[in-house]
């Protein structure tokens, strides 16, 4: 497919019904869209990109305009952008340096910092966005990693060698001029853990998303029903909102017939294993927080049971509740009551941390986040909890290939 035909695709992504930008495009050759969370600039002509001084440059003969964008998919959250280094965009009657490379393809710009290291935020404003910006290129693209971490680009080179043929350009370490036919600097983001179809060309899904994980880590599990007996991965926390009875769970666990795997998050830190390990289990168990972002591994008709603390209903639900149903995963949510939190024990059971948690996240995010996220752990009511495991054993003896 020429370059040229797959840079009109690209449009869809940014564009999609805003027929302002897209004029723009038509007529200067460059166009940025913005929105609550990422701005995406799009030039479907040759550009020059200065490693030393991270400036693209896009020529025309329009009045020299500065842009700065800072190509991370969480523009709203003003703590992870002020770990994203600025790009800046020249573009017009400018004078840029001469090529020291020319590509042949078109190059996409974007940040490995901002919240990386928290696995949920590095598929949800990272990797996804990914997919949904580069999938259509057919590998046709090379990527420019700004804030560069060679542990993040090592633990996601099966992801990044899947969407592009090239070897990743590192501007911090390559202080030249590289030149490209087109350029796409930030990334598309859509929604936690999801994408629009419409949005994306070629109508790219969910379930597009999941297959593409299962060709880039090679995994052999399809369908629950390819797994002859019920294993359960129970995902670990050594921090916060631990399970305080965790060895009392397991021996339950047991007890119904499952095989259980414990997660923690050393073993969870090698993706190439562990996605593997996650596509072997029938069922994920784990209390809300990062951890359960691997049920995009999960295959088909598995089940997760999310352990869901006081408070956090919420951020449970939209999370991996919803992402889970769109990815063909049986979602079930075990709300904990307030003799099962830790809460309980430090203020009393009458203390409106535990009878009126509005009252606390009416004081901000950071209020919330220091009781409810981080201050939190939790000790199973093991009778209750059964009842939730056994629905999920019958969950799973429903599950066939065709539903």
């Amino acid at each position: 497919m020429p370059i040229h035909t797959k840079k009109s695709k690209c449009l869809n992504i940014m564009f999609n019904g805003t027929g302002d930008d897209r004029a723009q495009l038509d007529s200067n050759g460059f166009s940025c869209h913005t929105d609550i969370h990422s701005e995406v600039c799009l030039a479907n002509k040759p550009v020059r990109i200065d490693n030393k001084a991270l400036t693209v440059y896009v020529p025309s003969d329009e009045p020299q305009v500065k842009r700065i964008v800072q190509p991370y998919a969480r523009k709203e959250d003003e703590t992870a952008m002020k770990l994203v280094t600025p790009v800046q965009i020249l573009q017009g009657n400018t004078n840029p340096p001469a090529c020291t490379f020319t590509h042949n393809v078109t190059a996409v710009v974007f940040s490995s910092k901002g919240f990386t290291g928290n696995v949920f935020h590095e598929f949800n404003e990272i990797i996804i966005p990914l997919f949904i910006t580069c999938r259509h290129f057919r590998s046709r693209l090379q990527f420019v990693i700004t804030d560069f971490q060679p542990w993040w680009v090592q633990k996601y080179n099966r992801i990044l060698s899947h969407l592009s043929s090239y070897e990743v350009i590192n501007p911090e370490a390559d202080g030249s001029v590289h030149c490209f036919p087109g350029v796409v600097i930030g990334l598309k983001f859509h929604d936690n853990l999801a994408l629009s179809t419409t949005d994306i060309p070629g109508g790219y899904s969910m379930f597009d998303f999941r297959n593409f994980l299962r060709e880039s880590y090679n995994l052999k599990i399809k369908h629950v029903s390819e797994i002859q007996k019920p294993v359960l991965i129970l995902i670990s926390r050594r921090k916060t909102r631990r399970f305080l009875n965790e060895d009392e769970m397991v021996e339950m666990m047991g007890e119904l017939g499952f095989q259980v795997v414990r997660a923690e998050s050393g073993r969870m830190s090698n993706l190439d294993k562990f996605a593997e390990v996650v596509n072997s289990c029938s069922i994920m168990v784990g209390a809300h927080g990062a951890g359960l972002t691997n049920e995009i591994f999960l295959p088909a008709g598995a089940v997760m049971v999310q352990v869901v603390p006081l408070a956090n209903e919420w951020v449970a639900t939209n999370y991996f509740g919803g992402p889970a149903k769109e990815m063909n995963v049986r979602y079930l949510e075990y709300k904990i009551e307030p003799e099962e939190s830790s809460l309980i024990d430090t203020y009393g059971r009458d203390h409106p941390v535990i009878t009126d948690p509005e009252s606390v996240i009416s004081k901000g995010y950071y209020a919330f986040r220091s009781m409810y996220i981080d201050g939190q752990d939790i000790k199973i009511n093991l009778e209750r909890f059964k009842k939730t495991l056994v629905e999920a054993m019958q969950l799973l003896g429903s599950s066939t290939p065709f539903n």
